[in-house]
């Protein structure tokens, strides 16, 4: 039996008005790959910030090696041999393999304001001959791949002699062939004793790669499950598992009869052959996990990324290249990132609902204020926006009002098509309440809206029909009436 080198138990955390972890427990052995799963917000990044030093737990224990450990930056757990490898790479393009893999640690000359490169490429070469990695440790970073980038970030991590490598969704931009590259150094690795959690969305990589299975929910501790007696659909049953306390929706397939916008084939870097239709006065939800493309959707559409493929709107095909073309057609986006994307947060209420529809306000170059202002309060009055007054700076409200202020935006220009991504994402659960209603008056008052949210509960409170991605694809479509958390999450891991 091999030693088990970390324990974790009864670990809680809290942010201002969230219980992040509540009581969770986690254990890893010598040369085991765990694989840590569950649905987006679950805790498992909470969980990991803990043990590499990034958040401090409020209560529990974390016992690694034998002894009782609390890291108090991500500095002191790699030195302790605790190293995690992000999801977003985190290197310097314009430096070599060699200057990552060693950057504050370099071999010095000189009263040390001189880097030995002969020494500091031989070190890199010693390491990369031990993980069997071909790489020239000269080359600058930004001459490699994908791929070949997460092998030194997995090497620069093992630099400091890892007994714990930690790995976030490795596989989310690799080919089947870099990913079996990457699964045989997580195999060498395992042989020579590193102990691996392994965080994916990939129910199929499960099987494939890992030794047991912690399951996480809602920010607790759920089950530990040995991978070579555990069915897939166990797993996805445990991750989405959770009582689902508002109601599904009901709606009847034969209420949409006008198509309003058709997406064919549409593809870039980001997506494969997508195709769906939007239908009048309809919630069309988009469900997926983390990567699975639907932003991406979202935002070809809008003409905010580049694409291939073909859109109708009204059963006339329209050329798409940016996003003013998007609101000329009557297209409307609310993006996940409201206060980057969606508001100007230092402008006024008035400003920021006004600003899609200026040329409304402007007359041989003079701006009618009183006209701006009346309609301003209107729309305001009419979304409930709690605020003293239109000319509140849009920062100072809160998180529910500010997503109003960007609805009332998109209405005010009369967008008959209104992209919702993440429509409650940061908002509190009465707003979130406000918010499905306003959503479901403007259906019913003939807007179609494509909603996406990686909320299951959420989708099937909204959705008349749902299209399911994963990986750029669409994988799925539902009805409301057919669907549960169970099936989408089964297409999403497809």
């Amino acid at each position: 039996m091999a030693n088990k080198i970390l324990e974790m138990r009864n670990i809680s955390k809290s942010f201002p008005g969230v219980k992040a972890l509540s009581k969770v427990q986690l254990d890893l052995y010598e040369g085991e790959v765990l694989a840590l799963i569950g649905e987006n917000g679950a805790g498992k990044s909470t969980l990991m910030k803990i043990l590499t030093g990034i958040y401090q737990k409020d209560e529990g224990t974390v016992v690694y090696d034998g002894r009782e450990i609390a890291p108090v930056n991500t500095k002191e757990a790699q030195e302790m041999g605790i190293n995690i490898v992000h999801q977003e790479l985190n290197l310097m393009r314009d430096l070599t393999v060699a200057e990552n893999i060693f950057i504050g640690r370099e071999p010095r000359a000189g009263f040390d304001f001189f880097i030995k490169s002969k020494e500091l490429n031989r070190k890199t070469d010693e390491l990369f001959k031990q993980l069997n990695i071909d790489l020239d440790a000269k080359t600058k970073i930004s001459q490699l791949t994908v791929a070949k980038q997460q092998m030194v970030e997995i090497a620069k991590a093992l630099s400091f002699n890892a007994k714990i490598l930690i790995m976030d969704e490795p596989t989310a931009s690799l080919t089947d062939t870099e990913i079996n590259t990457l699964f045989d150094m997580i195999n060498r690795l395992r042989k020579q004793g590193v102990g691996i959690i392994y965080i994916s969305h990939r129910m199929e990589e499960l099987k494939r790669i890992s030794d047991r299975i912690t399951v996480m929910r809602d920010g607790k501790y759920i089950d530990t499950l040995s991978t070579e007696t555990t069915e897939i659909s166990q797993v996805v049953s445990l991750m989405v598992g959770r009582e689902i306390t508002i109601e599904q929706k009901e709606s009847n397939p034969d209420d949409f009869t006008e198509v309003v916008l058709e997406a064919k084939n549409l593809k870039n870097k980001y997506l494969k052959d997508v195709s769906f239709h939007l239908m009048k006065g309809e919630i069309l939800g988009f469900a997926g996990l983390v990567g699975a493309g639907r932003t991406e959707v979202a935002r070809a559409i809008f003409g905010a990324d580049p694409f291939t493929g073909s859109i109708k709107i009204h059963g006339e095909e329209v050329n798409i290249k940016e996003p003013v073309d998007a609101v000329n057609h009557g297209i409307g986006y609310l993006s996940e990132d409201r206060k980057q994307f969606g508001l100007m947060l230092d402008m006024t209420v008035m400003e920021n609902i006004s600003i899609s529809s200026l040329g409304k306000y402007t007359k041989a170059l003079f701006v009618k204020p009183s006209q701006m202002k009346a309609d301003a309060q209107e729309y305001s009055a009419s979304l409930k926006v709690k605020t003293p007054s239109v000319n509140q700076p849009v920062k100072l409200l809160s998180g529910g009002n500010q997503q109003k202020v960007v609805i009332a935006k998109w209405l005010l220009k009369n967008s008959d098509i209104l992209i919702f991504d993440e429509p409650t994402r940061g908002i509190d659960i009465g707003a979130k309440q406000e918010i499905y209603d306003l959503l479901e008056k403007l259906a019913d008052k003939g807007k179609s809206i494509i909603m996406i949210s990686s909320e299951l509960p959420e989708v099937l409170r909204l959705s008349d029909r749902i299209v399911v991605m994963n990986e750029g694809r669409v994988t799925g479509e539902l009805l409301n009436k057919d669907a549960n958390q169970e099936k989408i999450m089964g297409y999403a891991t497809k």
